[in-house]
């Protein structure tokens, strides 16, 4: 407890609520939630319901020791005082986990690095968290830092002759409903594809592993026994003294006032209340401080995360509870619980959190608590007395009620900012800081060492936000739904309900008439699918046939038969202009760029051949390109063109126009009909518009740019078509196309689609890690070009041949069988043994057949060619069962695209 913080300091907290370890007269659980609003008819509900054989015995022991090193942690004296440099080559902000993890693995590098905290290390949040370790994250990429992390944490007390509390006991998780329990399968699966240890457990196994709970309502769990747990204090102290004993400077009491920029999109020094410190590179590991200290730049970098409350309870010590007891965490109840000094440490992730901070974090607030709140933590008390009913007589040393920071799609932020070319940002862990902090930090390092990321981290890319979501409204609604997403069952295709409408294409209402059900991506809302009962509601989610099935087959057909319109205005949208607009792009792409009029396919490769995104690139005159790109990738894809030219090589200048233009696809055999009837002065045969090409159109009273591309496998143009005439040439096209058929169709109806005919998607799969050769996207690079860049990478994988290839997969399922349902990251078998997982899954409803793609690997240094995929039988794991599917190179429709080109 910092003494400094009281009422008059912080107004922004009561004095009661600062509470670091409340210590008084012993309390139960029973005493506890009968002071409660909701607690005493709670226990009365729960002692009814629960069987004597569920009522396990959970009696309390001898008070053990208090367990946290945090609550005695040493202030740092007079004599521990460090002069602040005048330089240093990275300056880190923040003491944190994270930022001494940063700080370890640059100094391990040989890297010069000075860590600035305002308080003492890991006083902010680090020092109450709970301390879980788990491998299992959403992404191969996250699983690999988390990995990363239980090799190190065991390695690093000897390393520094300091405990790090680690102890591998392994982790449970218990599923109450069938649904839980088939994520349960689908997570065992994609563990095996990512060479992690994992084992489906019957209800009575679940019993045994942790036998001081009840199971009769169970249908079975997980167990990762690699799993474990770790002291979160001692573990960022060990951190700490590693980074120093490898050169790092850490500097407490410090506290940041500013960062210095150049005017050229540099830091250059940080201002502190202790003087100036000049740096080359800057990394923000602020926590919940980030978003605050992002704000101290010009221009200031956007980290949008919030803080909000989070709770858990420690028991005194309870009979038959050890060291060895796994974690077990139980969803559908919201809880975990970890064996803590003898006792039991519980608490958990519930549906609607308490967003804290509305007027920003007060200073200091240093090893702090705020006040307990039984009430609110009624939610996860209920689903923990289900689970273990003898609790309630359990005695409480503490509840915890600490602040941890959220972002606003419950994935970190770890990368570089597009505002500055030498600002880092590893913050927003979302309770998830220990378990990735070691692997966060040294991918990180690298990162900063390197110049580039050594591994795919989109999923984690700061760039993946848009300036709007550090918007302090949309992240205080925001947080209160992303706690919860920790439990929330992953559906297929889930979407967010809160702050939603950040962005909106001018046809929303008339296509919320018209019965959409809206998803979003990066603040844009997008009809997902249109109800044909003209309702807007999602349906419920589903890991085998969902209730849209039948809406978005409805499309696809309308599509593969007649016509249908896609508003698919939330494309990444930029206009590069100047006299070298040429030869900048020529550099940048992979394919060479046509004469006026051409529409080109074609990747943004890094050096190592990999794709920085993939796009298409409209020539609309001598100096002047339209280049579209993903939604996702607006600002990273902004952010990666402008850096191809920052020592201004090229007189060119890329400007965003994303929002300047709405895109109207026309796709299906009638489409050419539906254009000649409302764009008459234009011909749309395949000689006056063949297939890569690009013309302005007037339709109606409006105008467009009308390219001949598809992204759906159909006959097709999309129109680029001026925001403010979007409603009028909407108007237009389904007045015309009444008797031909057309129809409204969403991204799902897309997505099945595209999988259908083999279409790649960026950052499922196609990343950074992947090259044009081993996509089977080759046709996409011309290596005529003297020069672009990758295009010695290439040359060289062309040479020595490829070790992985995408591959197209339709799965030979069983009539009626819902489950044979492919969503991503299904292992992939060939010959029994698992070679890849699946990147993209769906049903594909002109062929009839789920569809799929995903990368097969070679083994032992094979070489993987078209006899190869052909030689092997391919099976796709899905929750434990075995699909048999037919692998190909080609596409499962289509596969010579004469529907396109005709």
């Amino acid at each position: 407890h910092s003494p400094h913080c009281t009422a008059e300091t912080s107004p922004f907290i009561r004095q009661a609520d600062i509470l670091p370890f409340r210590r008084g007269r012993p309390k139960t659980v029973r005493k506890m939630l009968s002071q409660s609003r909701h607690g005493a008819a709670r226990l009365a509900t729960l002692r009814k319901g629960c069987t004597a054989g569920a009522r396990r015995s959970l009696t309390s022991a001898a008070d053990g020791p208090a367990g946290s090193s945090a609550g005695t942690a040493r202030l740092p004296s007079a004599a521990d005082a460090v002069p602040l440099p005048e330089k240093a080559s990275v300056v880190v902000m923040g003491g944190g986990i994270i930022g001494c993890s940063v700080a370890y693995h640059l100094a391990k590098l040989g890297v010069e690095v000075v860590v600035l905290e305002q308080g003492s290390v890991s006083c902010g949040t680090t020092w109450h968290a709970a301390g879980l370790v788990g491998k299992m994250r959403p992404t191969l990429s996250e699983t690999m830092l988390s990995d990363y992390g239980s090799k190190l944490y065991p390695r690093l007390e000897a390393e520094t002759g300091l405990g790090t509390g680690w102890k591998q006991v392994g982790s449970l998780s218990v599923a109450q409903t069938e649904d839980r329990m088939t994520l349960f399968k689908r997570s065992a699966a994609k563990a095996s594809a990512f060479g992690i240890r994992a084992e489906i457990v019957d209800a009575d196994r679940c019993g045994e592993l942790w036998p001081h709970m009840r199971v009769d309502d169970l249908k079975g769990g997980l167990w990762l026994p690699e799993d474990g747990v770790a002291t979160s204090s001692d573990l960022c102290q060990a951190l700490a003294k590693g980074a120093k004993m490898h050169g790092a400077k850490i500097l407490e009491r410090v506290r940041i006032t500013a960062v210095n920029t150049d005017g050229a999109r540099r830091a250059t020094s940080v201002e502190t209340d202790q003087g100036t410190i000049a740096c080359d590179k800057l990394v923000n590991c602020g926590g919940q401080w980030a978003r605050a200290l992002g704000a101290m730049s010009a221009p200031a970098v956007n980290v949008p995360l919030h803080s909000a409350e989070h709770f858990y309870i420690v028991t005194k010590a309870i009979a038959g509870v050890d060291g060895n007891l796994p974690v077990m965490r139980d969803p559908d109840a919201y809880t975990y619980t970890r064996e803590w000094s003898g006792g039991l440490l519980m608490g958990g992730f519930e549906p609607e959190c308490k967003p804290c901070f509305p007027d920003g974090i007060p200073y200091p607030f240093e090893f702090e608590l705020f006040g307990e709140d039984w009430d609110h933590f009624d939610v996860l008390m209920q689903g923990a007395l289900r689970r273990m009913p003898a609790l309630e007589t359990a005695e409480v040393r503490q509840m915890v009620n600490g602040p941890e920071s959220f972002t606003a799609d419950n994935a970190y932020i770890l990368g570089a900012a597009p505002e500055l070319d030498n600002y880092f940002v590893a913050a927003g862990f979302n309770s998830s800081g220990i378990a990735s902090a070691a692997g966060a930090g040294h991918a990180l390092s690298q990162w900063i060492v390197e110049g580039r990321p050594t591994m795919d981290l989109w999923t984690t890319d700061l760039r993946r936000f848009a300036p709007l979501h550090n918007n302090r409204r949309f992240l205080r609604e925001r947080t209160s739904e992303t706690l919860g997403l920790h439990y929330k069952i992953s559906w297929p295709r889930f979407e967010m309900s809160s702050a939603r409408g950040l962005r909106k294409s001018p046809l929303y209402d008339t296509l919320s008439g018209a019965g959409a059900v809206w998803g979003q991506k990066v603040g844009w809302e997008r009809p997902v699918y249109f109800r044909a009962d003209g309702q807007n509601a999602l349906f419920d989610y589903s890991f085998g046939r969902p209730g849209w099935f039948a809406d978005v087959e409805r499309e696809c057909l309308r599509t593969r038969d007649a016509v249908s319109v896609f508003d698919q205005s939330s494309f990444s949208k930029f206009l590069v202009q100047g006299r070298d607009a040429e030869p900048f792009l020529q550099r940048v792409c992979s394919n060479s760029l046509g004469a006026v009029g051409s529409v080109t396919y074609t990747g943004m490769l890094n050096e190592r051949g990999g794709f920085e995104t993939d796009c298409t690139v409209a020539r609309l005159g001598a100096r002047e390109f339209l280049v579209v790109s993903p939604t996702a990738q607006t600002t990273r894809d902004f952010d990666w063109i402008r850096s191809q030219n920052a020592d201004d090589r090229y007189f060119a200048t890329i400007t965003d126009v994303t929002s300047a233009f709405g895109t109207l696809s026309v796709m299906g055999p009638r489409a050419r009909e539906l254009l000649v009837r409302v764009a008459p002065e234009q011909p749309f045969d395949n000689g006056a518009f063949p297939f890569g090409t690009c013309r302005r159109i007037n339709v109606g009273y409006g105008t467009a740019y009308a390219m001949r591309i598809t992204y759906v496998g159909e006959l097709g143009w999309e129109l680029y078509v001026p925001t403010e005439q979007m409603a009028g040439v909407y108007a237009e096209l389904m007045g015309a196309g009444a008797e031909l058929g057309v129809g409204d169709a969403g991204y799902y109806a897309i997505e099945s689609m595209r999988v259908e005919k083999g279409y790649r998607a960026w950052g499922h799969d196609i990343n950074n890690e992947r090259t044009p050769l081993e996509a089977g996207l080759a046709f996409a690079v011309d290596f005529n070009k003297a020069d672009f860049v990758g295009r010695g990478a290439l040359l060289k994988q062309r040479s020595e041949g490829l070790r992985r290839r995408l591959v197209t997969f339709a799965l030979d399922s069983p009539e009626g069988v819902a489950e044979a349902m492919p969503w991503g990251d299904e292992a992939i078998l060939r010959d029994g043994e698992v070679v890849g997982f699946v990147s993209s899954g769906t049903f594909g409803f002109r062929t009839g057949r789920p569809v799929a793609m995903g990368y097969v690997n070679g083994k032992d240094g094979c070489t993987v060619d078209a006899a190869f995929v052909k030689s092997g039988s391919y099976e796709i794991e899905i929750a434990g069962r075995r699909f048999p599917a037919t692998a190909s190179l080609g596409a499962p429709y289509d596969p010579k695209s004469t529907r396109v080109r005709a």
